[in-house]
């Protein structure tokens, strides 16, 4: 599968993070998530449905597939990982180290988020 666009990626990111045990998540709620319009929304969820990472039935929850929840998976974690970074150890305001996080997560390497996440294990305030 080609990579996703970063508007893509966060698409995924609200989804999985608006989804529950067993629920999915209602296009309004992914619109006030992302900031943008639902008429946006319905046609992101439409180029995702397309690329088989999500299944979106009109005016219905919209669910990750498998394949969706493991790159909404993947995109999250390197966003708190780096979030966690960013505020740790750089000490960086929250507001801005999440802003940054949300920009980074999409082209930083997995071996990156790795090393982060090992550093901050080790890591002594």
């Amino acid at each position: 599968m080609e990579k996703l666009s970063f508007s893509m990626e966060n698409y995924l990111e609200a989804i999985y993070e608006l989804s529950g045990e067993g629920t999915g998540a209602r296009v309004s709620d992914i619109a006030g998530r992302m900031g943008v319009t639902k008429a946006s929304t319905n046609r992101a969820m439409t180029a995702l449905a397309e690329k088989g990472l999500i299944s979106n039935e009109k005016y219905k929850e919209i669910f990750l597939t498998s394949e969706g929840l493991k790159l909404a998976e993947l995109t999250s974690r390197k966003h708190h990982v780096i979030e966690n970074f960013l505020v740790k150890v750089l000490k960086v305001p929250p507001d801005i180290a999440q802003t940054d996080a949300c920009s980074i997560e999409h082209v930083i390497s997995s071996d990156s988020v790795a090393a982060m996440e090992n550093f901050i294990k080790e890591y002594k305030e």
